[in-house]
């Protein structure tokens, strides 16, 4: 058992260039913040700077700690935070900024890090979209005091549900092995379960049934009867689930070791795909991901600004393409009604909130990329 892990440990480490050491295994990559962020010793009355346009569950690990999240607007183009209002978000009690890969795209995070060495504050960087991307030739995570990494469903490699931090300033590890011995071991059950989802998604997902099973999987999880990305309470409030600080399995990490010897061919995949879609956006003057950000994108998702995007979907159901809903909301998923629970006004972040109401995805890791390309090509009046 143990070998297994410390041979996915190495394979993981292979990718960013890593002591294996470094590399810390948890049930779900929110867990990794939490714990990144407890062995900087954040707390009550701290103060963590992220962008305002992300999922709630990275504002929930701040608050988990009695601290307080800082959202910072994002830029249009890149949808990552705009490093022009991050210093005027900096006071006494900031003890943290987290910087993101939207999509698999990373931006300015030298001057992020260089800001915060200003200021001597700790950085993170979350990897959850940037597994296998790199930023300025260099792997993503490699520049922060710490990362995170997700292995949930649709994540640049999949384990079902999971995660990990890589832990690069040494300061930090006493703290994390300290944490490490907290962490609650995944039941029987709890691996039954995935090994059941991981079945299904591999021999029974299929286009004819993506939406119906999206549906019903994200109904059920929110619900709390079947073990899902994120359970009901964590996308309508704040409270810490109580059995939140969990380790790794041996299902994940059998999972994991399998995908991981296919990711090479899935990124290449996903590049090739993405300069399709680049191409045919272009060519018909829509917005797309501009060539400037190439060298930085690993393309987990090529997200397009719609019209309409409940009529977009719609149309995508309709002609069984497999689209992605990242993000319905500047906090996803949670409803716009409910982001006051995280210190979350829209007001205050005009672009956050309108790249939320028209954001859709596309899949960069389909091998029927003529299909969607297609799609894409009769609805171009849906798309700005």
């Amino acid at each position: 058992m143990n070998d297994r892990i410390e041979t996915y440990k190495v394979k993981i480490a292979n990718y960013l260039n890593a002591d294996p050491g470094n590399i810390f295994l948890h049930w779900k990559g929110r867990v990794s913040l939490y714990s990144i962020l407890k062995s900087m010793n954040v707390g009550k009355g701290d103060e963590v700077i992220l962008p305002g346009y992300t999922c709630v569950v990275v504002p929930n690990a701040i608050m988990y700690l009695g601290a307080k999240p800082v959202y910072v607007d994002i830029e249009k183009g890149s949808f990552n935070m705009d490093y022009n209002q991050i210093e005027g978000k900096i006071t006494k009690k900031t003890k943290v900024i987290i910087c993101q890969n939207t999509y698999g795209l990373s931006t300015d995070v030298e001057k992020i890090v260089k800001l915060a060495k200003k200021y001597k504050l700790y950085t993170i960087e979350d990897c959850t979209h940037g597994f296998g991307g790199s930023y300025n030739g260099k792997p993503n995570g490699s520049y922060c005091d710490a990362a995170f990494y997700s292995t949930q469903w649709n994540k640049p490699f999949s384990t079902g549900i999971g995660g990990f931090a890589l832990i690069t300033n040494p300061v930090l590890l006493d703290g994390m092995y300290e944490i490490k011995k907290q962490l609650i071991v995944p039941s029987f059950m709890d691996q039954l379960v995935l090994k059941v989802l991981l079945f299904t998604k591999r021999y029974i997902l299929s286009d004819l049934l993506y939406w119906p099973m999206i549906y019903t999987y994200r109904w059920l999880s929110k619900k709390n009867l079947i073990l899902g990305s994120s359970s009901g309470g964590e996308i309508s409030g704040n409270l810490m689930p109580y059995d939140y600080l969990k380790g790794i399995s041996m299902t994940q990490v059998n999972e994991g070791l399998s995908t991981l010897a296919r990711f090479d061919e899935l990124q290449d995949l996903r590049k090739k795909n993405s300069d399709k879609y680049t191409l045919l956006l272009k060519e018909n003057k829509k917005i797309y991901v501009h060539e400037i950000w190439n060298k930085n994108h690993s393309f987990l998702k090529y997200t397009i600004l719609v019209k309409n995007r409940e009529n977009f979907i719609k149309l995508a159901e309709k002609n069984r393409i497999s689209l992605g809903d990242w993000f319905t909301s500047p906090l996803h998923p949670a409803r716009e009604s409910d982001l006051v629970i995280w210190n979350y006004k829209m007001k205050n972040f005009p672009v956050a909130v309108e790249v939320a109401k028209c954001a859709v995805n596309l899949p960069t890791d389909t091998k029927y990329i003529d299909k969607t390309l297609d799609f894409v090509r009769n609805n171009l009046d849906e798309i700005y």
